[in-house]
């Protein structure tokens, strides 16, 4: 944890994460990856959703246990590859509304232009999660979270599977308040703006276009 940076370092989403990386993974078991680690990440990025206590009968006994409050939550991929990611949290939280933001980025200035945003009409009232496999200039990210808010959202967290310490330090330091949850922190962007050592364009191998 790197103040409000948290690389999940488990086990399972490090061996997972190494097949992710690797250029010879084909495009169906890419996508299969990115959505198990999605799962896997779920599960932390949740771990502070608030609980209610409940009595409920065994076929032994009465007992107390927990269940969610009914927290709203939302789930938000930035288009495309931000998709690859949706199912997996889904599994776990299939309540959630899913959310969309399109951004592209400039080839030539690198800055995002937004072209699409449809979301759910309560996103004031809900624990958004915004998801992209990549964390690179931060620049769609940062994009899509203030487009986030200029609609109204007050509780937002990114969630990615790796970064450069250049996109972490952009979105920190636009939007301060948002909790980052990444598989891997990597090492440096390079000259055109991918991640070093990454795993290439995450839509290309997602979607099997170049």
């Amino acid at each position: 944890m790197m103040g409000n940076v948290f690389v999940l370092d488990h086990p399972l989403i490090q061996h997972k994460l190494t097949y992710v990386r690797k250029t010879e993974t084909g495009t169906k078991e890419f996508r299969e990856l990115v959505d198990e680690i999605a799962g896997l990440m779920a599960y932390e990025i949740t771990r502070d959703l608030p609980v209610e206590e409940v009595t409920i009968e065994t076929p032994v006994t009465t007992t107390k246990s927990y269940v969610l409050t009914g927290k709203k939550i939302g789930i938000v991929p930035i288009l495309r590859a931000g998709l690859g990611m949706v199912e997996g949290v889904l599994r776990h939280i299939p309540t959630a509304k899913v959310g969309h933001v399109g951004l592209y980025r400039d080839p030539d200035t690198l800055m995002p232009h937004e072209y699409y945003f449809k979301m759910p009409n309560d996103i004031e009232e809900r624990d958004l999660i915004v998801v992209d496999p990549m964390l690179a200039t931060g620049g769609s990210a940062s994009d899509a979270i203030q487009s986030l808010k200029n609609r109204g959202a007050k509780s937002i967290k990114l969630m990615c599977l790796i970064a450069a310490p250049e996109g972490v330090e952009a979105i920190r330091e636009a939007h301060p308040e948002v909790d980052i949850y990444l598989a891997a922190m990597d090492e440096k962007l390079n000259d055109h703006g991918y991640i070093v050592p990454g795993l290439g364009d995450a839509g290309d191998r997602l979607y099997g276009t170049k």
